[in-house]
């Protein structure tokens, strides 16, 4: 009997190949993220440059499947069944698949691809052969080349050749981590995973920095945030979870700052403990779920007091977006029903009742005069505690995979 279940998954590029001499770094960087969502699997990841290779070795390829499709840098990817590269091997399971999958007065496509010369067909006689075969054993079957109901594609390497049918579209995007490192500023909001996950669509690898201030907010709240952050491992791989200890710095603005300031203050310091964060961890930029005009601390004369803190380049994805346009984008992504559990934010725990919409910068300096800014900076970034957040998956451990380097 032939085996048609699939043995691996052919993995395509997607951006990649516009990298000219780069390629190699971000295919290795695709290579590892791939080995990372897939760590508590018994896979293994090959990747070259023309594409990656993941062999099930009895893993569910639905499992497989569903993790592959949201890691950013694949342009797609097929279910692939591999076989010896011999011609009565391949016409015994090209009718065993379609045994399978072909039901009457479908239409068909063969696309064959001979990577190896020495194979005694080339890749138009290929074509012809396996299309006689299915006109001979499959009644009412037609050809047609443009959106068959089946395209077969068949590869024929060194030693192998392998099948596949399906594609299945990926994420597309850049490797998380081929462009620097980024600090996103986590709430327990809806909007900062969001931007958490279109920074890691253009390549960022992110660490999450969240402010905690105990008693004033909970352990469920501190939970809430570093499962937000499991959410967003799915998209390429662990994340680091950095914890600021902020209720020193958020009771001495309360005390000695007047009301309609505190946001503005309890911003700017949020802003300047960060960009130390950034500095010592080697970032190269600060991330926020800032969305203009949601807010009092999100008007553009708000975002200018805050900023002039710091000469380090702000990213804010979502910045343009209105919240149904955010809300759906968190339910995509799956972190909206987390973001909504009623668990208090630090931002939200000494809110006034009349925030300044448009702070002025010399008043915003004038209150911090009376507050030791530098000393509450320091003793926060040397408080911090670092977890590393791997989402859902127990087993962190990666298999010995191997895959190319390219120099």
């Amino acid at each position: 009997m032939v085996n048609t279940e699939y043995t691996e998954v052919l993995v395509r590029y997607g951006e990649l190949s516009t990298k000219g001499k780069n390629r190699g770094v971000f295919i290795n960087r695709l290579a590892h993220n791939m080995i990372d969502v897939l760590s508590d699997l018994p896979v293994k990841v090959t990747a070259n440059r023309d594409h990656a290779h993941v062999i099930l070795n009895g893993a569910d390829y639905n499992v497989v499947a569903e993790r592959l499709r949201k890691v950013f840098g694949l342009q797609n990817f097929s279910p692939s069944l591999k076989i010896d590269a011999n011609l009565e091997v391949l016409k015994e399971t090209v009718v065993a698949l379609f045994n399978n999958i072909y039901l009457p007065n479908m239409t068909f496509k063969i696309q064959a691809r001979r990577a190896d010369h020495s194979f005694e067909l080339d890749s138009m006689q290929i074509n012809q052969v396996l299309g006689d075969l299915i006109f001979d054993n499959f009644d009412y079957a037609k050809v047609q080349m443009k959106f068959p109901d089946i395209t077969l594609r068949v590869e024929v390497r060194s030693e192998e050749i392998f099948l596949s049918y399906e594609t299945i579209r990926g994420a597309g995007g850049l490797p998380v981590g081929t462009a620097g490192r980024g600090h996103l500023m986590l709430s327990g909001g809806i909007d900062s995973p969001v931007a958490g996950y279109l920074a890691l669509k253009r390549g960022v690898e992110i660490e999450a920095v969240h402010f905690a201030s105990p008693p004033y907010t909970s352990p469920g709240a501190l939970k809430k945030a570093k499962d937000l952050a499991g959410k967003l491992t799915v998209f390429g791989g662990s994340i680091q979870f950095i914890e600021v200890p902020f209720t020193e710095v958020q009771e001495e603005i309360r005390d000695k700052v007047p009301q309609t300031y505190l946001m503005t203050l309890t911003r700017r310091f949020m802003l300047r403990i960060v960009d130390k964060i950034r500095e010592l961890r080697e970032g190269k930029v600060i991330i926020n779920g800032e969305s203009l005009g949601q807010v009092a601390s999100q008007t553009l004369g708000s975002m200018e007091v805050i900023n002039a803190v710091t000469n380090t380049p702000i990213i804010r994805p979502v910045v343009t977006m209105d919240k149904l346009e955010i809300i759906e984008l968190a339910e995509r992504i799956d972190t909206f029903n987390l973001s909504i559990l009623p668990f208090e934010d630090c931002c939200t725990i000494f809110a006034p009742p009349n925030p300044k919409t448009n702070p002025k910068l010399n008043k915003a300096e004038f209150y911090e005069q009376k507050l030791d800014v530098e000393g509450l900076v320091e003793r926060a970034v040397r408080e911090i505690k670092i977890e590393l957040i791997s989402g859902d998956r127990e087993n962190l451990e990666v298999a010995s995979n191997e895959f190319a380097n390219f120099l």
